[in-house]
């Protein structure tokens, strides 16, 4: 179904970079961890991009796979037998962002509009399993951007996973200062000094965002839990005055989503990421959201942006 376009025209050190159209709407795909490094729609950026040829700013649009943020000091238990995971947050002494960071994925399919990639997580040590990462990117008609992560288990035993993505979210050139964001949940989960969750407790404060709050009361960089959904799908928004706004939309397999608003986004002086995971960061210790794909069998995840322009 690869079609000779330009869509995989381009090589980086990224990776292959998909270049997806559909009407005024373009997406830019790199195999880099399946990532997501451009999206613009009539000409507005929707998401923070990055260049070519750098290591995406702080996991910037990449997927997620077998686990999502991070595992503390990398280690969990397996049959009574301790994992250990690659130390990839040295600060913090975690196992962060899942095991295809640096992976380059391969295309299955690619047309103008949508490209399928896939990855194998190959056994070692801290995750002895055999498994392959999915990711179909596809804009639609109208420009508004689907995306399904399917994990596959290769293996002969049941593996654990916590599927994720990490988009950071912006409206054009219309600062994030200016910007209002809304998540649509009723818990949050606070979390120690190496941000490992220690509690889910009730919204409140600056971590009620259900009506909205601008961003730069909203400094964070939590799990939010408790998602309140309309027939099956929930939606998170960061809105402008002039009535503009983007969309994190997700469907009920996803329980979390993580808001991480920052000052160490390369060239903004505040970014906002809205992660959308199947469960929050140390799901392999605690249990939370923790999922487990039996021999054979597949499981996906059906996120996407949507946009009022």
């Amino acid at each position: 179904m690869t079609t000779s376009s330009d869509t995989a025209a381009i090589r980086a050190a990224t990776g292959t970079q998909f270049t997806l159209r559909h009407g005024d709407a373009t997406a830019i795909i790199a195999s880099l961890a399946a990532g997501l490094r451009h999206y613009d729609k009539g000409g507005v950026e929707l998401v923070e991009s990055y260049p070519l040829d750098s290591i995406a700013p702080g996991a910037a649009g990449i997927t997620l796979a077998p686990f999502a943020n991070r595992i503390d000091g990398g280690l969990w238990e397996l049959d009574g037998t301790r994992q250990q995971l690659d130390i990839t947050e040295v600060p913090r002494n975690n196992a962060i962002h899942g095991l295809l960071r640096n992976t380059g994925y391969h295309a299955l399919e690619s047309s103008e509009t949508h490209v399928l990639l896939e990855a194998m997580i190959h056994p070692q040590h801290g995750y002895p399993f055999l498994v392959r990462h999915q990711v179909r990117y596809e804009l639609l008609a109208n420009g508004d951007l689907r995306v399904a992560q399917t994990l596959i288990n290769d293996s002969a035993r049941p593996a654990p996973f916590v599927l994720g993505a990490h988009p950071y979210f912006t409206l054009g050139t219309t600062a994030a200062e200016d910007l209002h964001i809304q998540v649509n949940a009723a818990s949050y989960l606070t979390a120690n000094e190496r941000m490992i969750p220690t509690a889910a407790v009730e919204v409140s404060g600056v971590f009620d965002l259900r009506a909205g709050k601008s961003v730069p009361e909203s400094l964070m960089d939590h799990a939010f839990t408790d998602l309140v959904t309309d027939d099956g799908v929930a939606r998170h928004t960061l809105s402008a005055q002039d009535g503009r706004s983007v969309s994190l939309w997700h469907d009920a397999s996803v329980r979390y989503v993580h808001v991480f608003i920052t000052k160490d986004f390369p060239g903004r002086s505040l970014a906002v990421a809205m992660e959308p995971m199947t469960g929050p960061a140390n799901a392999f210790n605690s249990g939370d959201g923790l999922r487990w794909l039996a021999a054979g069998e597949s499981f996906t995840m059906n996120w996407g942006i949507e946009s009022t322009l």
